[in-house]
């Protein structure tokens, strides 16, 4: 095994702290967690489009990064993790500055038409980040650091979407959608001023070129599954939550998204050891069961303090499947296709973050906004049947 000659090799893994990781992480989807909350009011309310498209327009950055995973997997292997990072932050920049000349656009059908290329552009741009960020933080603790790494920019992720779930409707409140997006342009060019001030780490060099990608699914497929499966509840929470409060003529919307927030980060930091001491697979199973108990109650929910609850309850259950499944695919792949194998990893999430909220929005249309929540609820029962069927061979 060698190195690349223009990066230098990990001196040791306790040099380069997680910390600038995590927050180009929290910088970047807090950018994403902003919009979240605002793109329906915008494109339902502003716009004047209905639930179904409301879906597609936030489902469809998941599809163009679907199509963008095997790419920056490639990518991230090839270059190193750092410029995979540098060059992912500038385009996200891109995508917030076509949703801000979106909003200077009178026609609806085109002011839409630009607000989903900003979408599309923002799924290769994720994808690049992403990966970088998640392969960069493994090489500096190594394999049997995976859980710790995922769990901390994890936390960062979801500690930011739920923070931006508040600050998004808050800002498109008082701002309109323009003032969401100026700071969807501001706070990834913060993160790439932090991952351009790092030294960047050694690429990894195996024999070969390194695990085809579909084999690299093969691999990853089962945990990539589930945790597609266990993401299906946040994304549907994020995509219509704010509806169906809109709907009973609720307040505190962006307060509940932040209440997800809350329960996942504290989990995080209590109980981030769970997989390693008891097994990640137990862990993961109780934790969709948590998670199912959090849909039901936000179906069922007939006033705002018992959806919540629910939110939080779902936060607190969704915590630990996505590090308990990643510890368990990263272990099946060698170093030289770790970026692939995440890239992969994430896609199978990418797919089931896509096709949620259009098959959701289809679900409202003829059901109501509560069924959405049944529908989250059924895809924990697929989770668990995926994470407890016997293994073949």
């Amino acid at each position: 095994m060698s190195t690349s000659t223009d990066t230098p090799p990990m001196s040791s893994p306790g040099a380069r702290p997680l910390l600038p990781l995590v927050g180009i992480i929290f910088c970047e989807f807090l950018s994403i967690g902003i919009p979240l909350p605002a793109l329906p009011l915008h494109v339902n309310g502003g716009l004047g489009y209905s639930a179904l498209v409301v879906g597609w327009v936030v489902g469809i950055q998941s599809f163009s990064t679907i199509l963008s995973r095997q790419f920056s997997g490639s990518y991230c292997d090839r270059h190193g993790p750092r410029r995979a990072v540098c060059v992912g932050l500038p385009l996200a920049a891109a995508a917030g500055l076509l949703y801000l000349a979106s909003t200077w656009i009178a026609d609806p059908g085109a002011s839409l038409a630009v607000l989903i290329l900003g979408r599309l552009l923002m799924g290769p741009a994720e994808s690049l980040y992403l990966t970088g960020a998640m392969t960069w933080g493994i090489g500096r603790l190594g394999v049997a650091g995976t859980g710790r790494v995922m769990a901390w920019q994890g936390m960062a992720m979801f500690a930011a979407l739920g923070l931006g779930g508040l600050v998004g409707v808050g800002l498109q409140e008082r701002f309109g959608f323009a003032g969401v997006a100026g700071v969807t342009i501001a706070l990834p060019l913060l993160g790439w001023a932090v991952a351009a001030a790092l030294e960047p780490l050694a690429v990894v060099r195996g024999h070969g070129d390194g695990l085809p990608f579909a084999a690299v699914l093969r691999l990853i497929g089962r945990f990539g599954m589930a945790a597609a499966l266990s993401t299906m509840p946040f994304a549907i929470l994020t995509s219509f939550l704010v509806l169906l409060y809109r709907h009973h003529d609720w307040s505190g919307a962006g307060q509940a998204i932040f209440g997800f927030s809350a329960g996942f980060i504290a989990v995080r930091l209590l109980f981030a050891h769970l997989p390693e001491r008891l097994g990640a697979h137990r862990v993961a199973v109780a934790s969709v069961a948590i998670e199912l108990c959090g849909q039901l109650l936000l179906w069922s929910a007939p006033h705002p303090t018992l959806a919540l609850v629910g939110t939080v309850v779902t936060g607190i259950g969704f915590s630990l499947v996505f590090p308990s499944m990643g510890l368990q695919a990263m272990a099946r792949v060698p170093a030289h296709s770790r970026g692939l194998a995440i890239a992969g990893f994430m896609a199978c999430v990418d797919v089931a973050a896509g096709l949620t909220g259009p098959v959701v929005g289809m679900v409202i249309g003829w059901a109501g906004y509560p069924s959405a929540f049944f529908s989250g609820a059924l895809a924990c029962v697929a989770a668990l049947m995926v994470m407890t069927r016997p293994r073949r061979g």
